[in-house]
């Protein structure tokens, strides 16, 4: 029955089942108060589990795994029917089953910690209440409410996504073919990323950035470093153009970019793929109406995650923070979202720090960081010093035949302490996790420096880094 009004009143609702959302449930739940959670798709998870982080990490796991099989007679490995074929039916299948897992873990999540799933799209009505359409219009009593309706791809203006030539990373994790060349439209996470997925499985591949370098958020060695893989590996990298036109036709697209020089030149492939960047999901929540500031279509929240309307707090992609930039990352969301639960269960609740934020890029080779560039540092006024140290020294890096990349320390001069680790090569979003637990400790270089790591590993570079730091690098 439409305007059906939900009597049982719940402590906290939460508007979205993402990393932030879900995460926000189960920890609200566990320190006593009453959920529920509203999300308009049938699986739970949102963006990184359905669309984003898992499932585009699992197609770099089966790219990197064809790449090994391509290398085999390199591991001394007899390939008996030739050479290796990629069936993209079977790559997705497996995909999916990942994905499919996950989900139904947050759904048994749910059931243990008793948070009520509610169906629908989502709208506040003010005064603890939302409304929730699918069908039929109910409305939820709530103590408390957690926005956390996420992003969703951003479309450029002029570039028409038709969903099969021209994509967004929602598409390109499902394309039943490889096609034979592809342009990528931004450099940041998910442009690298589908450029090392596409190029290992075959594609002749062009990655397009406005911006001067690739992941220009990283520190500029990193970026120096990735350009020059890339072009070993075959991918081609237009730094400092900018899209004139964009057409599509039966047979492909044509691109027209202009580079640095001023000079156009046109680009054709089977796709473009449209990677430049998110765009918060919150047109028909209702916010505006409500009163909540807004910013660019951001919900605007202070260091505590309230927005300007009492009882409402925000997180995840689709918030603002006051001065300064938010990073639209899964962990972020999750951490967020314990915060704000914890907050409203009464709690003592602190900050985040987002200098200690981790960065991970999956691409080939991957990307780990953590804290200050060194360009960053210098800018806030810091006498820094930093130290480096290449990982195709170690005799670990020789084993796997992964020698590509360093781990680069940024510290300061005075004190001593760790201020940022940027790292490229293997292992480096797992190596990362080190450097996060150094700057939360507000370690020095020389405690980096005495904490032995164990040989033969690629942790050893971690530990060189910080030797190089004070002049000391043993093997190099």
């Amino acid at each position: 029955m439409s305007g059906q009004i939900v009597p049982t009143p719940y402590d906290v609702v939460v508007i979205g089942a993402g990393t932030g959302g879900y995460v926000a449930a189960i920890r609200a739940s566990q320190l006593g108060l009453k959920v529920a959670v509203v999300e308009k798709q049938q699986p739970l998870g949102g963006t990184c589990l359905i669309w984003g982080c898992i499932p585009t990490k699992a197609l770099l796991e089966h790219a990197h795994a064809l790449q090994m099989f391509q290398h085999a007679s390199d591991w001394g490995v007899a390939l008996p029917y030739g050479a290796p074929a990629l069936d993209m039916r079977l790559v997705h299948a497996r995909k999916d089953k990942i994905v499919t897992g996950l989900t139904k873990g947050i759904e048994f999540l749910f059931k243990k910690h008793k948070i009520d799933r509610i169906r629908g799209t989502a709208r506040l009505a003010g005064e603890g209440r939302v409304e929730v359409f699918e069908g039929e219009t109910q409305t939820i009593a709530a103590r408390d409410i957690i926005v956390a309706t996420g992003s969703s791809p951003r479309e450029l203006s002029g570039i028409e996504i038709d969903h099969a030539r021209i994509v967004t990373s929602d598409d390109a994790i499902h394309l039943t073919e490889v096609p034979r060349s592809l342009v990528v439209l931004g450099a940041g996470a998910v442009g690298v990323e589908f450029a090392s997925i596409y190029r290992r499985f075959g594609s002749e591949v062009t990655i397009v950035e406005l911006l001067p370098r690739l992941v220009p958020g990283e520190d500029e060695a990193v970026s120096v470093e990735l350009e020059k893989s890339f072009k070993k590996q075959g991918i081609r990298s237009l730094t400092g153009s900018k899209v004139l036109n964009v057409t599509s036709g039966a047979t492909g697209v044509t691109t027209n970019v202009q580079g640095p020089d001023g000079k156009s030149r046109e680009l054709t492939s089977d796709v473009l793929l449209v990677a430049t960047g998110r765009s918060p999901v919150t047109r028909g929540l209702g916010a505006e109406v409500l009163g909540i500031q807004m910013d660019k279509g951001y919900i605007q929240v202070d260091a505590m995650y309230r927005t300007s309307v009492p009882n409402i707090s925000a997180i995840g992609d689709v918030i603002a923070l006051e001065g300064r930039a938010h990073p639209q990352l899964a962990h972020v969301s999750s951490a967020e979202g314990t915060l704000v639960a914890e907050r409203l269960a009464g709690q003592e609740v602190r900050p985040l720090n987002y200098d200690h934020v981790p960065t991970c890029t999956y691409c080939d080779p991957e990307i780990g960081s953590v804290g200050l560039t060194e360009a960053e540092a210098t800018r806030r006024g810091l006498d820094v010093r930093v130290g480096s140290f290449p990982f195709g020294v170690l005799g670990r890096a020789k084993m796997a035949g992964e020698t590509a990349g360093f781990v680069k320390i940024v510290a300061d001069r005075r004190y001593d302490e760790v201020l940022g680790v940027h790292m490229i090569g293997p292992r480096s979003t797992e190596l990362i996790a080190e450097a996060v637990l150094a700057l939360r400790l507000e370690c020095t270089v020389e405690e980096l420096m005495r904490t032995i790591h164990a040989h033969p590993t690629f942790s050893e570079a971690v530990g060189e880094a910080a030797h190089a730091v004070h002049g000391a690098a043993i093997h190099l």
